[in-house]
């Protein structure tokens, strides 16, 4: 089960009705990370996180922003008590309400998938296979998931986005073969037979990452790997 974009306005605003919405899609979260699978899980909750957090304070902005009447006079304190002219109307409770009470779901939510998250992030081992190039932006990871298991090859592409903001880096990955283990499959064995295929980088720039857990790869192992190597080539 996944949640709209616009799940909190979308059909019934209604507390009891949004609860059971949220609390059926979080059941489903749990479920993926009790199998240690955080894509696309994990994003989405990040996702929703964001929108009613900002949602939440763009209502108190707007509150803030209307003007005030004076409507009584404090004698002890000699000053003029001040009541905001804008009053929220029954559906615009209701919303708070919902709003109030899916922020902490999503806080506990995003705290386990964090603590899932750093738990495999840490006993990754990252390493350059071969004689690391000037251009590393682009080039072959290595992944293997678990002692004596297949190596999975993919081609990686690191790029450079700007924002009004920041500048960021993204990384695409596309899968090119895997390797079955044996004695005689090194990653430098690898490594040249790509070389073979592929000529027109003569030397390309390869990682491997090692985990020595087994987890789900597409939805987990993958994406952890993908960022790891994006803060391995920047610190590198």
């Amino acid at each position: 089960m996944t949640l709209g974009d616009n799940w909190l306005t979308e059909k019934h605003i209604d507390f009891e009705y949004k609860k059971y919405v949220l609390l059926a899609f979080l059941q489903q979260v749990d479920k993926d990370f009790e199998l240690q699978k955080l894509y696309p899980s994990l994003r989405e909750v990040i996702k929703h996180y964001r929108q009613v957090v900002a949602i939440k304070e763009k209502k108190e902005e707007l509150y803030n922003s209307f003007p005030a009447k004076a409507t009584d006079m404090d004698m002890e304190n000699m000053q003029l008590v001040y009541e905001k002219i804008f009053h929220d109307s029954k559906l615009m409770r209701e919303l708070e309400n919902i709003i109030n009470f899916s922020i902490p779901q999503f806080e506990s939510h995003l705290a386990e998938g964090k603590k899932i998250y750093d738990a495999i992030e840490s006993q990754l081992n990252i390493f350059p296979i071969g004689v690391v190039p000037l251009r590393r932006k682009e080039g072959y990871l290595f992944i293997r998931d678990g002692k004596n298991a297949a190596t999975k090859v993919y081609e990686y592409d690191i790029t450079l986005f700007e924002q009004s903001d920041a500048k960021y880096r993204g990384i695409h990955t596309e899968y090119v073969k895997t390797w079955e283990s044996d004695l005689g499959i090194t990653y430098q064995y690898i490594k040249l037979e790509l070389l073979k295929e592929k000529q027109d980088i003569p030397n390309p720039a390869t990682y491997a990452i090692e985990s020595d857990w087994l987890v789900p790869l597409e939805e987990t192992l993958l994406p952890i790997a993908k960022r790891c190597l994006l803060k391995y080539v920047g610190n590198s």
